[in-house]
């Protein structure tokens, strides 16, 4: 039996942001578990890019935005390697938005984010890519931009790493035991034991809190980006065209050229439900037709064609806020929850869960993403995704 600290179950976006944290002040005490390989694609944090921005329709997520950056900076500094890239952003509203602009507009000013509010003809004039019609408003903020996900995941685990940690990889669960003494996993095979776990599991979240008889009430959806190739690919450049969230529903995002010869776009449409185990990898013809739809419509430079299209999984609570805190019922196990938006706040939520389990308490507000809120203790609660 291997005996540690801290072992960390799940190594995508936040568990190797978790497993880093923890190691920089653990070092070879700590252990990460990663039922598949490295780097794989079977869930919601991989890929070249993620928005990251602090516009957000809260000043609680704002807060927590300025921290990210911050995390971000110091992964950064210690790796010498960038894994944010500024391009500034844009939400983009038309007039019956079901979104809107307005919640985002009070929660940077609360928060005392400056941003700048345009019309759309302001919009086309400085970034001629678009198509808007009059009724549309945008809120400009020049911090947002890139979250280089697959490249930070690398570094991550490659600094946890260096930093004394043991990553394990295909290495799949069979049993959990917790006691007041610590936890006992059961993986690949292998006994693990630890005076305390961290659950970082995304999509299969469900499964290692079964052992501990918890279950929350998450919808895994299957998203899907497409990479369109643009007439000219230097007009879509990241100096030259930022990140962008259309703020109704259905509700597209997108990215400037970065990763991949094209123009990446999403729609966040939290309507394709399934299963991790049993999900399809393969691209729906009906996605990519409505995410090409609305580049014909508003972004016609950038619809020369399919480069490609990939899916992942969004897992979602029910009021899409995260889980970031002790697991229920339990002593001495952790577990964060990324709602489908997290990964711009990774590396933060990874040093929180840290910051639990070996101090008992964070300097931020989490009262915001507690376990034991209500509507993850109602059995049917009413869901409501769009944020």
């Amino acid at each position: 039996m291997s005996e540690h600290r801290l072992i960390v179950l799940g190594l995508g976006g936040i568990g190797s942001a978790a497993a880093y944290w923890a190691a920089r002040r653990l070092g070879d005490e700590v252990l990460g578990i990663e039922q598949f390989e490295l780097g794989h694609g079977n869930g919601g944090s991989e890929d070249h890019s993620r928005i990251i921005r602090l516009s957000y329709h809260t000043p609680g997520y704002v807060e927590l935005a300025k921290a990210a950056y911050e995390a971000w900076a110091d992964l950064e500094l210690d790796s010498g390697e960038q894994v944010v890239l500024r391009t500034g952003g844009l939400d983009l509203a038309p007039h019956d938005a079901t979104i809107g602009l307005e919640a985002y507009r009070e929660s940077m000013s609360v928060a005392g984010v400056g941003f700048e509010e345009l019309d759309s003809g302001e919009v086309m004039r400085r970034w001629p890519q678009w198509r808007l019609g009059d009724d549309v408003t945008a809120l400009y903020q020049e911090r947002s931009g890139i979250a280089m996900a697959a490249r930070a995941n690398r570094a991550h685990r490659r600094m946890a790493i260096e930093h004394g940690a043991d990553l394990v990889a295909s290495s799949p669960v069979t049993e959990i035991n917790s006691d007041d003494d610590g936890v006992t996993v059961m993986a690949g095979g292998e006994t693990h034991r630890a005076e305390s776990l961290i659950v970082a599991a995304g999509a299969w979240t469900n499964t290692p809190l079964g052992h501990f008889g918890v279950s929350f009430p998450l919808e895994v959806t299957l998203e899907q980006v497409v990479y369109l190739r643009p007439n000219h690919p230097d007009e879509f450049a990241p100096n030259r065209f930022p990140i962008w969230i259309w703020m109704t529903e259905p509700s597209f995002y997108g990215f400037p050229v970065f990763g991949e010869p094209a123009v990446k776009i999403a729609w966040d449409r939290c309507e394709i439900v399934t299963d991790a185990g049993s999900r399809s990898h393969e691209p729906r013809s009906d996605a990519t037709d409505a995410i090409r739809r609305f580049a014909a419509d508003h972004l016609p430079g950038a619809n020369e064609g399919v480069h490609l299209a990939r899916t992942c999984l969004y897992t979602l609570t029910p009021d899409r806020d995260f889980i970031i805190d002790r697991v229920p019922g339990t002593e001495n196990v952790y577990t964060a929850v990324g709602a489908g938006h997290a990964f711009k706040f990774a590396s933060l939520i990874g040093r929180l869960l840290v910051e639990l389990a070996l101090d008992g308490d964070t300097a931020h507000d989490l009262a915001p993403f507690r376990a034991d809120r209500a509507v993850l203790r109602d059995p049917d609660p009413v869901r409501s995704y769009m944020v």
